[in-house]
This record gives structure tokens, C-alpha cells and sequence, in this order.
């Protein structure tokens, strides 16, 4: 007889306590663009070069991914969680002391490896605690986690705990600290559940099992359609929310402002991240939802472009920030549900998901510094992510096709 809901207390407890590694992620991930036009400044870098900063982490998932994926399926997530908690925590502190661009980029990259095993770990993590049919709550338990770390810092981090350590260096130094030490608490939670021992046995890090899962994961045709919405998603996300205080700063916004404007997004964000796969699961309309989703954030991202100052601009963003947020769980919920991908392949799949994904990630806010530096415009940049949230209808179409 299967469990109802109410009798997984303790395994949604374990997944909130692993959240916090989503939360303590976003908070050090994005503390960089929440203070990115103070560290140009104090560093001197170009917009190029805060570009590039700003989708390091990103840039870090293509070359990685696909086998961090790999890893955890095998190892398991409760030691690949603590393991990649305590890699970005020494990241950041990293930054903190950083004196220069390529010393500052390359802690950047450090802290993507740590990255990889967060974004794997936590899906790996709801298959080995829950059955299939009861994936979509947990997850949108540590994606809400997610948005909150980024909340945070824009809304918190940057206006208040910032000033009051003493700057955007004691701001970092603290958050990697904390970081560590939650890295270290969840390692001890993960071995008194037993997470690991959980996992089917059936999985080893043989050539041959490693080679069979690439070529069944690689050539699947539905999964091919949620590599591109992947792909056109992490450009919106990264995009957007690498450079909008900036650009909203550009604009005339005082840094508290831009980065509670930016907090706006992201809580619009959480909005669509709880009810589009509620209501897309209820109605059995994933596809169709993936295509009105890229709708709503093609047209928030015009009343951005228009907006300027006014309500216009702050609609947009609720708006875009919906839409996106409502393509992220699909993204993640699709591959478990497809034929000859399962539970036992999430992560490797959810890893060529973002290992070709993050490729927009990281050109997403690095293009917009690019047009930005030949133009002197934010206008450019945001089109193409607008371009972006048009491909995110036109691949849901081709899977809604494919499914019919």
C-alpha cells in the first residue's frame, strides 16, 4: 500500500534541511551582481569583464556537469551535497580576498564546481526519498529555497547586512564561513538518515555502465527539446538577474531600490515556480505550459525594455520574473517522466540538461556586458533575451507535437 503524503514527514524534512544548501548557494552565487557596480569600481574592471564575472559560475556547468550528473547517481546525494557545499563556501571566502579580476574569476569558477553538485543533488535527493508520483511538492521545496538565498541578498545582503560588516569583502567572508560550517552540519544529518544507503546498489563507476548511460541519456529525443528550454531558461535567469540592479541603477534607481526591485523578480519568480506545475500537472498541460510561460516572459521583458523608470518597468519584471519561474520546475520534472530515463537517470540527465544549458548561462549576462560596452545600452541585451523566451514557446511546441 503506497504512503499518503502526511507520512513523509521526516523524508520533506530532510529535504528542507537540504535546501538550505540551494539557499546558501544563491546567497553567495549572486551576492556578486548584487554588489557588481561597487566591485567595478573598486576593481576597475570593464563591462566585459563584469560580464564574464557574472557568468563564470555558469560557464563552470559545461565542461562539468554532465559527469558531476554521473557522480552524484553513483555516489549518492547526501556526501555529494556536503561536499559541494563546503567547495563554494571556501569559494567565496576565496572571493572575499580576491585583489584582482583573474584572482576574483578564478574563485568564481571554484565556486561553480562546488555549484554542480547543489543543482544535481537536490533532484537526486527527492528520487531516492519519494516515489515518482509524488516529486513535484519536494522540489518545489528547495527551488523556493533557491529563490529565497537570492532574495536574500538583494533585499538584505546588499542594503543592510553589507554596510554593516563592513563592505562587500566582509559580506563575502562571513556568507562562505556560514557556508562551511552548514556543509559540515548536513554531512552529519546525511549519515545519521543514512541518505546514501538508500540508493539502489545497481550503479558503479565502470567504464562500461558510465557509457551506456551517456548513449541512452545524449540520444533521447524528448530530452533533446528540454536541453534547448533549459538552455534559453538559464539565459533568461542568469541574464536578468545578473545585470538588472546594475541596469536598473543606470537608470537612476538608488542601489536599495534596484535591489529590491530585483528581490520583486525573484519573488514573482517563486510565484510561478509554486503554481505552474500544480496547475500543469492538474490539467496534464506540461507542454502547453512551458509555451504560455515563455509568452508571459517574453512580454514582461518588453515592459522592461519600455519601462524605464516608471510602473511599466516594475510590472515587466513581476512579469518576466512569473514566467520564468514557471519554467524552471517543468525543466526539472520532465526528464524523470520520460521513457527510458526514470528515477535512476536523473542526474545524469538533469546534468546534459545544464551542461549544454549553461552555455546561456553564461553567455546570457556576458552578451548583455558585450552590447552593453558597444552601445553604452542595456536595450540589446535585453532583446536577446527576449529572443530567448521565444524559443522556450516554439521547443514546447515541438515536444507537445512529439507527444501527440
Amino acid at each position: 500500500m503506497s504512503r499518503s503524503s502526511a507520512e513523509y514527514r521526516h523524508e520533506y524534512g530532510l529535504v528542507a534541511v537540504a535546501a538550505l544548501s540551494y539557499t546558501c548557494l544563491m546567497f553567495v552565487w549572486f551576492s556578486l551582481p548584487a554588489y557588481l557596480s561597487v566591485i567595478i569600481d573598486d576593481l576597475g574592471l570593464s563591462s566585459t569583464q563584469a560580464g564574464m564575472l557574472a557568468g563564470a559560475v555558469p560557464l563552470t556547468y559545461i565542461p562539468l556537469a554532465l559527469f558531476s550528473g554521473i557522480a552524484v547517481d553513483r555516489i549518492g546525494p547526501g556526501r555529494s551535497l556536503a561536499v559541494g557545499v563546503v567547495i563554494y563556501g571556501l569559494a567565496q571566502i576565496g572571493r572575499s580576498i580576491a585583489p584582482g579580476f583573474p584572482s576574483l574569476l578564478a574563485a568564481t569558477l571554484l565556486l561553480g564546481v562546488g555549484a554542480t553538485a547543489i543543482t544535481f543533488g537536490l533532484p537526486k535527493l527527492v528520487g531516492v526519498l519519494f516515489p515518482p508520483t509524488k516529486t513535484g511538492r519536494p522540489s518545489a521545496i528547495y527551488l523556493v529555497g533557491a529563490s529565497a538565498g537570492s532574495a536574500l541578498v538583494f533585499a538584505v545582503g546588499r542594503p543592510v547586512l553589507g554596510p554593516w560588516l563592513g563592505g562587500w569583502r566582509a559580506l563575502f567572508f562571513w556568507s562562505g564561513v556560514v557556508s562551511v560550517v552548514y556543509g559540515l552540519g548536513w554531512l552529519l544529518v546525511a549519515r545519521r538518515a543514512r541518505i546514501d544507503d538508500r540508493m539502489a546498489d545497481d550503479d558503479s563507476f565502470s567504464l562500461e555502465s558510465v557509457v551506456a548511460d551517456l548513449r541512452l541519456v545524449l540520444s533521447h529525443r524528448e530530452l533533446q527539446l528540454v536541453v534547448v528550454i533549459g538552455t534559453m531558461y538559464l539565459l533568461l535567469n542568469h541574464g536578468l538577474q545578473g545585470w538588472l540592479p546594475t541596469l536598473l541603477e543606470s537608470r537612476g534607481f538608488s542601489a536599495g531600490l534596484a535591489g529590491q526591485a530585483t528581490s520583486l523578480l525573484i519573488g514573482a519568480y517563486v510565484v510561478g515556480v509554486l503554481t505552474v506545475p500544480e496547475l500543469a500537472d492538474r490539467f496534464e498541460a506540461r507542454h502547453s505550459a512551458l509555451m504560455g510561460c515563455g509568452t508571459v516572459a517574453f512580454l514582461g521583458l518588453l515592459g522592461v525594455i519600455v519601462g524605464d523608470t516608471g510602473a511599466l518597468v516594475v510590472v515587466g519584471i513581476v512579469v518576466t520574473g512569473l514566467g520564468v519561474g514557471g519554467v524552471s520546475p517543468l525543466v526539472r520534472a520532465i526528464p524523470p517522466d520520460l521513457e527510458g530515463i526514470g528515477a535512476r537517470l536523473t542526474g545524469t540527465a538533469v546534468g546534459f540538461i545544464f551542461a549544454v544549458g549553461e552555455i546561456g548561462g553564461f553567455f546570457g549576462p556576458m552578451l548583455i556586458g558585450v552590447f552593453h560596452d558597444a552601445t553604452g545600452s542595456f536595450v540589446p541585451g535585453l532583446a536577446m533575451l527576449a529572443g530567448g523566451a521565444l524559443v522556450v514557446v516554439l521547443a514546447g511546441g515541438g515536444l507537445q507535437r512529439r507527444a501527440e
